[in-house]
């Protein structure tokens, strides 16, 4: 038990650095300014995802007690304070918070509350909140069906989970495994461990429908549905270790418009709204 401990303390450890080196939603970013860097990333963002507003609700939240677990670099988070709710967002990276509370503040907004957290073990009491929205940050805690109890316990009776998980299988499980596995002739890697081991912070996951299903069993009105991310698009700038040639190639030849068309059943964002009973 202890092992297991130090070994999840470990990952916790390394999944904050990486965030801390570069918050979620920030490599597309030229300015320096931090109301530039919140329209450029409001742009990039809701074009490469339009799905986002209207799945997480923002312009129905006033009012609402809404807690925004893993909120990176916070152009989610603006969209609640603008919109009127009541709302707590929670990360577990310093440096993510640093570039969150930046945006709000040039915005001069306020009615909304950062904090450092562990989404794992939240320090709420139980049915504080009506809408709990964490979008494309439970996979890479180490302990998510942990982290999802978390939410169902905070959230009050008919209160609304609205979650983004990643999926499998996908397209970007696929170029991952094709990198990782099939070009370096490794034929055992599986598209699950390779997005374990090389997509974001160390050890993200990524689950079926029907593994969905499960992690969410505590809920009522489960409704899952698969999209797109910018990754099956290769529609984000390339990282570090994606600038060599053959990266290039990829970029510039990647079948887009015939994913965007056909292609949306293996999107890597597996959507979930889930109520808790009342």
């Amino acid at each position: 038990m202890t092992d297991k401990f130090e070994a999840e303390s470990d990952l916790k450890a390394r999944v904050r650095d990486h965030w801390d080196r570069e918050p979620c939603g920030t490599r597309s970013l030229v300015s320096d300014d931090p109301s530039e860097r919140l329209r450029e990333a409001e742009e990039y963002r809701y074009t490469t995802e339009p799905h986002i507003p209207a799945f997480a609700g923002f312009s129905e939240s006033r009012g609402l007690q809404v807690l925004e677990i893993g909120v990176g670099a916070g152009t989610d988070f603006v969209q609640w304070v603008r919109n009127g709710a009541s709302v707590v967002g929670v990360d577990i990276s310093s440096g993510s918070l640093s570039e969150a509370r930046a945006r709000v503040e040039a915005e001069g907004l306020s009615g909304g509350e950062l904090l450092i957290a562990d989404a794992e073990q939240l320090d709420f009491a139980d049915d504080t909140f009506d809408v709990v929205y964490s979008y494309g940050v439970l996979h890479h805690l180490p302990d998510t069906p942990r982290a999802i109890r978390e939410v169902h316990r905070v959230l009050k009776p008919g209160g609304e989970a609205r979650m983004m998980i990643y999926h499998l299988p996908s397209w970007t499980g696929l170029l991952l495994w094709a990198m990782y596995g099939a070009a370096r002739l490794r034929p055992r890697l599986t598209p699950r461990q390779a997005i374990f081991d090389h997509l974001e912070s160390p050890g993200t996951k990524a689950y079926t429908l029907a593994e969905a299903r499960r992690l969410l069993a505590d809920f009522d009105d489960v409704e899952l549905s698969v999209d797109l991310q910018p990754a099956d698009l290769l529609a984000m700038p390339a990282s570090d270790k994606y600038q060599g040639r053959l990266a290039r190639v990829a970029w510039a030849l990647y079948p887009r418009r015939f994913i965007r068309r056909f292609g949306r059943r293996l999107g890597l964002a597996l959507l979930i709204t889930a109520r808790k009973a009342g």
